[in-house]
């Protein structure tokens, strides 16, 4: 067995070492010195008591055998003296060599080699050759989100622990993990931050200001974006040095707001790429409502694309035969012009229907959300439970209620009845899933759209009746990888995005029908770029040549299944 003595001195610094080699060390001289004595007092025995005369040797052998339990039987007392010292010796050596020993070599050496094993398998340092790479200050699930959408697009992601052990854990199950202390310049050189594409930090407000700080001192231009759990630490991070802040909370609020606009009549452009905008709008009460999309002759009419459908929380790739109901929210891409020409087309469709809508929950994403649909015209309630946390949207909402929303009594007092539509902003899930379950009973056709803080819990809010979700970590995860690629964020909803991939050579010359890449993956092609230009008015017949790029729309799953069938890569360069 080796011991690597300078790892051990690396791992825990020299002091801890010392103190338990020290530790060690005056175990075994104790138990020399009680080794010592009892062969004294063998000799004593022997000489005085039995007669008889033994070497030194012998006595430190006799002792040895004895306290070890061996108990040979080549040297024996006969007196009854001896053999009660006998007794006492091998009770002593029983504590001592068999119990105690064993126990202060693992605490003080085998324990501590272990642990710094384990530890040392995390690196400290980067190879030279790395660059354009992404640091992440911390592991949780927008780290994760961000290290699986970077893999696909071929850009290496480097996560900070500086737990050595946990760093070690996150290693063997696949995260790239370096280990050091977040405000330790040490710790960004061995990560080559000098060399990277863009360094986020995303602990705490304070620790963020820290890693910032400590970053910029060393890399003047290295993009730092910062996330940011309270609004009032936007101002710090950026005198810090970060060249973006993400108020998470609050783009989660307004992100939740423009869905539930969707449901009151607003045509709600939700997001922009190469000059096209992203819109939803409610087909309720619509002439579209009832037809399939081929029969709608809404690109005829418009030069719209019909892109997908949201039918009880789902998107549904937009195929031509993918019917469109009065529940149904209808994803269309185009120009402001061709969405002005929509809005023009649905007399029906105008916001302040008057009806209001309902927030639970008037926290920081609660407030957002409240701010947004006001600056829409539109009605607010606002309910919870919290008088300190209702102050917030005190003047913003229309009307603000105190009491707990599972009790009917309550939710009718603020507008159960009228309301059309209604926002869960509570930052625990499981209320959440009961707040859903509850409102589609009272009320089935209600629209529910709702926060989560952990993925995990997506389906089941789904399953309890949500029309439309979004999770936090997602948000985070769209909106640092939107400034990796240099476009802007546009989120979908969960897990569905936009992104461009390079024309395979699989598909080079051939149709667009030809292609089969909606009925082999379920993705739908929103444009194509070929030729300079960004073409959305797409033909079944139109030809797709060498060098375009696809900007399709879909789940991490389809993309995987795009990848797999067409042997495309994606593109990590801006849109």
């Amino acid at each position: 067995m080796r011991f690597p003595w300078s790892d051990l001195a690396d791992v825990f610094g020299a002091g801890e070492l010392r103190q338990n080699i020290l530790a060690l060390l005056r175990y075994i001289v104790f138990l020399c010195i009680v080794i010592l004595l009892f062969a004294v007092l063998f000799q004593v025995i022997m000489v005085h008591v039995e007669g008889q005369s033994h070497s030194w040797i012998t006595a430190v052998y006799w002792v040895l055998i004895t306290m070890s339990t061996l108990g040979f039987g080549d040297v024996v007392f006969a007196s009854d003296v001896g053999r009660l010292f006998s007794v006492g010796v091998l009770i002593s050596g029983v504590v001592l060599m068999l119990v105690v020993l064993p126990f202060t070599f693992i605490r003080f050496f085998y324990a501590p080699w272990l642990e710094a094993q384990v530890r040392l398998r995390a690196p400290r340092r980067l190879p030279l050759d790395v660059r354009d790479h992404v640091i992440i200050s911390r592991h949780d699930e927008i780290a994760t989100g961000i290290s699986e959408q970077l893999r696909l697009r071929g850009i290496p992601c480097y996560i900070i622990e500086p737990d050595p052990e946990k760093a070690a854990r996150l290693l063997h199950e696949g995260v790239s993990v370096v280990t050091g202390d977040l405000d330790s310049k040490e710790t960004y050189a061995g990560l080559r931050a000098e060399q990277a594409r863009l360094l986020l930090a995303n602990c705490e407000d304070t620790t963020n200001t820290n890693i910032t700080l400590t970053v910029r001192e060393m890399c003047g231009d290295l993009p730092i974006v910062g996330i940011v759990e309270h609004p009032d630490s936007t101002d710090i991070l950026e005198l810090s040095g970060c060249t973006h802040v993400l108020p998470l909370k609050v783009r989660l609020g307004e992100a939740l707001a423009n869905r539930v606009s969707a449901g009151l009549g607003e045509l709600d452009v939700i997001g922009s790429f190469a000059g096209l905008q992203i819109a939803e709008f409610s087909a309720r009460d619509t002439p579209l409502a009832g037809f399939e999309t081929r029969e709608t002759q809404l690109r005829e009419r418009t030069g719209l694309n019909i892109v997908g459908v949201w039918d009880h929380g789902h998107l549904i790739p937009a195929f031509p035969q993918t019917p469109i109901t009065h529940n149904s929210i209808v994803v269309v891409v185009g120009s402001p012009g061709q969405l002005s020409t929509l809005a023009r087309m649905l007399p029906g469709h105008q916001p302040h229907s008057g009806a209001p809508g309902l927030i639970i929950g008037t926290g920081t994403v609660g407030t957002a959300a409240t701010r947004t649909l006001k600056r829409k015209g539109l009605r607010v309630h606002a309910l919870d439970r919290d008088p300190q946390a209702a102050e917030q949207v005190q003047g913003l909402a229309d009307d603000v209620f105190i009491g707990d929303a599972n009790d009917r009594e309550v939710l009718e007092r603020a507008g159960l009845d009228e309301i059309s539509s209604v926002l869960l902003s509570t930052a625990d899930d499981a209320m959440n899933v009961y707040l859903a379950v509850y409102l589609r009973r009272l009320k089935p056709e209600l629209r529910i759209v709702s926060r989560i803080t952990h993925d995990r819990n997506l389906e089941a809010i789904h399953r309890a009746g949500a029309d439309f979700v979004l999770s936090y970590s997602s948000l985070g995860m769209e909106a640092v990888v939107s400034l990796i690629e240099g476009h802007d964020l546009v989120m979908l909803g969960e897990g569905v995005d936009l992104f461009s991939v390079p024309l395979p050579p699989s598909l080079e010359n051939k149709l667009l029908s030809e292609s089969r890449i909606g009925s082999l993956t379920g993705l739908s092609v929103v444009a194509i770029q070929q030729n300079g230009e960004t073409v959305t008015k797409l033909r079944s017949e139109m030809k797709l040549e060498p060098g375009a790029q696809l900007v399709m729309l879909g789940d991490a799953e389809q993309r995987t299944l795009f990848s797999k069938a067409f042997g495309g890569q994606y593109s990590s360069s801006p849109w």
